[in-house]
């Protein structure tokens, strides 16, 4: 597994210099505007916990790579309460939508890669062995790394502007996800042992994860861009 791990360190390192992180790097912008992307996503971490309780957890088993997923899935399945939390913080409730608009933005074809994503998760791990299942949650809780290393600035300093803590952006979630990633063991991750046809597979699976989860990123971006006052300039969004 060890090679494993330092691939996927290599494009957590590419996938950290994205434009949309860097559009959360850039002081020049507002909190609200570098946080502004947060609505697009919502259907992705609202059917996370799913993905956690309905897809990785396998529940009973013997099987030593099964038990050490499970574990990692009670860690991850309860999030989405605290982005709802955020969501209300962030004054999105105040639209006051009506059910059926709402379900229109989340069915769109601006939120299709959020969609996408979870469904393409799911297929990706129901056709893994188990030892190869670890590898691709821990390309997961890397992409999820570099995102909230990154909202828990930007949260800090909004919690600093208006006295409001956000605990999904801010560092109360961002602590439990460095604190818990594959229960903070990459040790025991590394010396896994993995054949040949083993290691091959979960490298493939590892850059589907950080391939589709770029196109994710490049969605956020577009979503956020597109929020911004018509008076700014818009840069350009990676295709």
């Amino acid at each position: 597994m060890k090679s494993v791990l330092k691939h996927t360190f290599l494009r957590k390192r590419d996938y950290a210099r994205l434009p949309f992180f860097e559009f959360l790097r850039d002081e020049s912008l507002s909190t609200r505007e570098r946080l502004a992307f947060f609505p697009c996503m919502s259907s992705f971490i609202m059917s996370f916990g799913d993905l956690n309780r309905l897809v990785l957890r396998n529940e009973p088993t013997q099987d030593p790579w099964l038990k050490m997923i499970n574990a990692h899935t009670y860690e991850d399945d309860h999030h989405w309460p605290w982005y709802l939390e955020d969501f209300t913080k962030l004054g999105h409730d105040e639209t006051r939508e009506v059910p059926g608009h709402t379900l229109r933005f989340i069915y769109s074809d601006a939120t299709i890669q959020n969609r996408l994503l979870t469904l393409r998760l799911a297929h990706l791990v129901w056709s893994a062995e188990p030892v190869v299942r670890l590898a691709i949650i821990e390309a997961i809780e890397e992409t999820g790394n570099v995102l909230f290393a990154l909202t828990s600035k930007i949260a800090a300093q909004y919690q600093q502007e208006t006295g409001v803590e956000l605990r999904y952006c801010g560092e109360f979630h961002f602590n439990l996800e460095s604190g818990h990633a594959m229960n903070n063991d990459h040790a025991e991750l590394a010396q896994i042992t993995l054949d040949a046809a083993q290691q091959r597979d979960a490298i493939q699976r590892v850059d589907l994860v950080f391939d589709w989860f770029e196109l994710w990123t490049h969605e956020l971006l577009a979503y956020a861009m597109a929020a911004r006052p018509a008076t700014q300039p818009v840069a350009e969004v990676a295709a």
